[in-house]
């Protein structure tokens, strides 16, 4: 898909205030710092939509984008340590229960863990939550481009195997700075929209 057009929707952290015209959503989901607003940015190709910060934690609602007035992408807030009040991170757990499993629209879940840490136990329950709900969902390695090439195969094969992935499952590696992986992920979900 050629992105012609892409602007922030809403901020909603109830159903009640999710866009209601039924459009196709993809949802991106990880841990705070992971990168999710930086490859929302490179996906749509506009510097700033998704907002960024280096303190975990910046994106605290679930953000909704429009692009080409088709499909949606959907920001979630991400999970583990953030800079924000207890009483806000204690509402996203519920919020993005709430979100993935209420909605029918929801065709994609890409799934953010940073390519030079092992995954938590937090994205082990996220994937589970995704699974249990019956998404369909795509595991993404960020930040390839800090790993050294000596380092990439080893790394990613202990994500393979922290999220028990058979050697048929992909594992996408991407770079939101050197744009790797970018053309296959856009893949994914034109597939999804197929």
């Amino acid at each position: 898909m050629k992105v012609i057009s892409a602007e922030f929707v809403t901020s909603a952290m109830r159903p009640d205030q999710y866009p209601k015209d039924g459009r196709p959503e993809f949802a991106f989901a990880g841990r705070s710092n992971v990168g999710k607003s930086t490859l929302l940015n490179t996906l749509l190709k506009k510097k700033g939509l998704a907002k960024t910060s280096s303190a975990p934690g910046k994106t605290q609602t679930i953000n909704f984008f429009d692009v080409n007035g088709r499909i949606y992408f959907v920001d979630l807030p991400g999970y583990g340590y953030a800079k924000a009040p207890k009483s806000l991170r204690a509402r996203w757990g519920p919020a993005i229960a709430a979100y993935v499993n209420g909605r029918d629209s929801l065709k994609l879940a890409v799934q953010l863990v940073d390519a030079r840490h092992e995954p938590t136990d937090k994205d082990l329950d996220m994937v589970a939550l995704l699974e249990r709900a019956r998404v369909p969902t795509l595991i993404v390695a960020t930040k390839i481009d800090k790993l050294k090439r000596s380092e990439r195969s080893r790394n990613l094969a202990r994500i393979r195997e922290t999220f028990d992935l058979d050697e048929d499952a992909v594992l996408l590696p991407v770079s939101g700075v050197t744009g790797e992986g970018i053309p296959e992920l856009w893949s994914f979900i034109n597939d999804m929209l197929a």
